[in-house]
């Protein structure tokens, strides 16, 4: 999955996980204005990827409950070029087999945990965006905004109100 983003300094990243077929109205409103929407699996329904690309360019893994034939083009694993910056996306950080240091990216993405955090261990940034709707006790429904100026990374956790 290849995307193509304008050439600038300054991107939004919206980055959401574990949907399971729901989309708060508050990701909606989030998600407003932004350059690119990584969805880091367990999207459930395919109607819920076509929602997202009406908003913005997308790129989403496949997750453990994503079955069927609709996700034939879905990948295990993608990488994004969002200007300078390299990501690797999956959807079980347990399944991570290369060194993100090694290939040069700047930030993993993850989800199938519903448990957001955001970690920067050996200067790469490993985000994980939590559930936007099924979040496990003690956890928020939540998405994350990724702020990418030139190679500089900032992560920020959103809980998803109604």
């Amino acid at each position: 999955m290849s995307i193509k983003l304008p050439n600038k300094s300054n991107y939004l990243v919206g980055v959401i996980s574990d949907t399971h077929g729901l989309l708060h109205s508050s990701a909606i409103k989030l998600f407003t204005d932004i350059d690119l929407i990584i969805h880091a699996g367990d999207i459930d329904k395919p109607e819920l990827l076509s929602f997202l690309q009406s908003i913005a360019p997308v790129v989403a893994v496949r997750g453990n409950m994503d079955k069927g034939t609709w996700t034939a083009d879905l990948a295990e694993t993608e990488v994004v070029e969002v200007g300078e910056v390299l990501v690797y996306v999956l959807h079980n950080l347990y399944m991570l087999d290369i060194d993100p240091v090694a290939a040069g990216f700047n930030a993993v993405i993850s989800g199938h945990t519903h448990k957001p955090s955001v970690v920067n261990p050996k200067g790469v940034l490993f985000l994980n965006p939590g559930s936007a709707t099924l979040p496990k006790s003690p956890y928020i429904n939540s998405a994350a905004l990724l702020h990418i100026h030139r190679n500089s990374l900032k992560a920020e956790i959103i809980e998803l109100k109604e």
